[in-house]
């Protein structure tokens, strides 16, 4: 074989090789789109959305009477339920969930149904107060079976 012929042969499937990987290590980026469903009283709810908004998320709200509806049909819990409830990326967010919870969850991509923070503790994004207060509270991440195990910890004593 002429070694000009080889060394195009060895140039162009070097040329494919590189395209190929290059195809098999793009990354895909997760949704920043969260559609928010809330009740029309919560104001919190309003002061969670603008902290997910402030960390890069586009939110999109929906006002109904009850969320009862939209967190069975996905399969959270009513144990671990909020004032609010999230969907993104096919993950329910329920309650006073930090933004980036909700970015490592994305990131990770657990077999679950998605994170909630049950109740409202102070000092969760949304639950913030003039004085300051944070109550300690765990991120639950919750999976298919309706288990929690913890996501997360915030504003743990030192």
């Amino acid at each position: 074989m002429n070694p000009v012929t080889l060394n195009r042969r060895l140039f162009l499937g070097m040329g494919l090789v590189v395209g190929l990987s290059g195809t098999a290590c793009a990354q895909t980026h997760p949704s920043r789109n969260l559609a928010v469903f809330k009740t029309p009283t919560c104001a919190c709810c309003d002061a969670w959305i603008a902290h997910m908004r402030e960390a890069g998320f586009i939110t999109t709200i929906t006002v109904l009477p009850s969320l009862q509806s939209v967190r069975s049909s996905r399969g959270m819990p009513d144990a671990v339920a909020s004032c609010h409830t999230g969907l993104i990326d096919g993950y329910l967010v329920e309650g006073h969930v930090p933004a980036q919870d909700v970015v490592r969850l994305l990131a990770e991509r657990p077999t679950a149904v998605g994170l909630a923070v049950p109740a409202m503790p102070l000092g969760s994004p949304g639950m913030e107060t003039p004085q300051g207060h944070k109550d300690a509270y765990d991120t639950l991440l919750v999976l298919p079976s309706g288990a929690t195990r913890v996501f997360a910890r915030h504003n743990q004593p030192a």
